[in-house]
């Protein structure tokens, strides 16, 4: 995915939530943010829904003029490209407008769509601003939770939120769970947050909503703003390096899959390539995501809570050393039978594989157990997978036993181990002749002919199965 085509994709509802003092600052910023968003037009509708503070502290004096008159006429200046786009919707909610706080009392449910998305609505939206009286409190956990019907019938497209406040919640409800909720639901991503010059409990409500960045001076504040429009702008490089055991990111041709730590939905998958120059190749990633990366190697390997760096190159290191393991069975031409064999880790009674014989497949750098899925059934415990190299298990090469019976019966083979005997399998009950492919070794037959009425009339014989040999025995 490219810097372009990825970058709305991956920033569906997308929030800037924005501190008082760097408000100015932010909103400036806004026409670049704009006009990079919508660069990435793939022919889908993107919808902006504009979240807006007018609680009764935006008429506190921002410079030489109430914060609420900058923030109109900076955000006003910022939509004027957008006016004329047939591809773009704008809605706009406002809070803190409508009911004047009193002593001892104010309205929580003091927020209010005033503007639905619809196609070039951006003239209501400036007369809806310079009508604004801002005289209420700041309820932000409900004005965000009501703000994600704003989206509801909107199915296609891309839904991007702008949260604009000058201060925290009032209200005594959890913004932060707010955020969870609709960030599990697909309908926000993490949030990013901006603080400038906040104390320390001001700055932990903020950190609790999303990505917190923390601007206490002008300088920092420039950065944090660069960190903020790299990230909107998707420019945002990563390698995954599949490290060996040695820490050298050579393992490579494997499968990879970037999921969203939060939500859990698939957003990128790919095959692991290295470049000309032997180094893991350069992805275009959404650094917005925290990432839940896994490397399908046997077994996998899962790295939770990946977060990468706006802006710059990142590297991801992965331990993914592996070796091969080949099955073989005897030597020379191979057989034109493929026998499966079960996989698993050392003392883990689960499959984590099953290998045909007669191939090589990778594995991670461990101890593993075979079970060869012949007659009868062959276990190999502690075959050891090292770094780069392949363990080969040799499985006995089988014979054939062919049975024929005079008429049909009932009958069991078994393996001769010591004194035991093991079962291996039964006759076919309706049949004259059957046949077994054996592994090498001593075999007993017991067989009782269906006419044959009483037990004592069982017959029992003996037979030696070789590697590559057939043998015939007649009941």
């Amino acid at each position: 995915m490219s810097n372009v085509s990825g970058l709305l994709h991956n920033l569906n509802a997308r929030w800037e939530i924005i501190d008082a003092r760097s408000m100015r600052s932010l909103l400036l910023l806004l026409p670049v943010l704009l006009t990079g968003l919508m660069k990435a037009q793939d022919g889908r509708m993107t919808r902006m829904l504009f979240v807006m503070d007018a609680s009764n502290s935006m008429n506190a004096f921002w410079g030489n003029k109430p914060k609420i008159n900058t923030a109109r006429e900076l955000l006003l200046d910022a939509l004027v490209e957008l006016e004329d786009r047939s591809d773009i919707e704008i809605a706009l909610r406002l809070y803190g407008h409508q009911t004047p706080i009193e002593p001892g009392k104010q309205d929580c449910d003091d927020t209010k769509l005033e503007v639905p998305f619809g196609p070039r609505n951006i003239p209501v939206i400036r007369r809806t601003l310079e009508q604004v009286r801002c005289v209420g409190t700041t309820p932000i956990a409900r004005s965000l939770e009501r703000a994600a019907k704003d989206f509801e019938g909107t199915t296609d497209g891309r839904n991007i939120i702008i949260l604009i406040t000058d201060g925290i919640e009032a209200c005594d409800e959890d913004p932060c769970a707010v955020s969870r909720a609709l960030q599990a639901k697909g309908i926000t991503l993490k949030p990013f947050v901006i603080g400038v010059g906040l104390d320390e409990n001001s700055r932990y409500s903020l950190e609790c909503i999303g990505n917190y960045y923390d601007a206490s001076s002008p300088a920092l504040f420039e950065h944090v703003l660069q960190v903020v429009i790299a990230q909107a702008l998707n420019n945002t490089t990563a390698q995954v390096d599949l490290l060996t055991v040695d820490g050298e990111p050579t393992e490579t041709n494997v499968a990879i899959s970037m999921y969203d730590q939060r939500s859990g939905e698939l957003r990128y998958q790919f095959m692991h390539t290295l470049n000309e120059r032997g180094r893991p190749d350069t992805l275009t990633i959404d650094p917005v995501y925290t990432y839940r990366v896994v490397v399908h190697t046997l077994p996998p390997v899962v790295r939770e809570g990946v977060e990468l760096r706006p802006g710059i190159h990142n590297t991801i290191p992965i331990a993914a050393g592996q070796g091969g393991l080949e099955i073989k069975s005897g030597s020379g031409v191979a057989e034109p039978f493929s026998t499966p064999c079960i996989i698993r880790e050392r003392g883990n009674t689960n499959t984590l594989h099953v290998q045909a014989m007669n191939s090589t497949d990778r594995y991670l750098v461990g101890m593993y157990d075979v079970e060869v899925l012949s007659l009868p059934r062959l276990h190999i415990q502690d075959v050891k997978v090292e770094q780069g190299g392949t363990a080969q298990v040799q499985v006995p090469r089988p014979g054939v036993l062919n049975v024929r019976m005079t008429a049909p019966g009932d009958g069991a083979l078994f393996q001769v181990d010591g004194s035991e005997l093991l079962w291996v399998a039964d006759l076919n009950p309706s049949g004259t002749g059957d046949q077994f492919r054996l592994l090498p070794g001593s075999y007993k037959l017991t067989y009782r002919s269906k006419n044959a009425r009483r037990s004592e009339y069982s017959m029992t014989k003996e037979v030696t199965i070789e590697s590559g040999r057939s043998v015939n025995l007649d009941l």
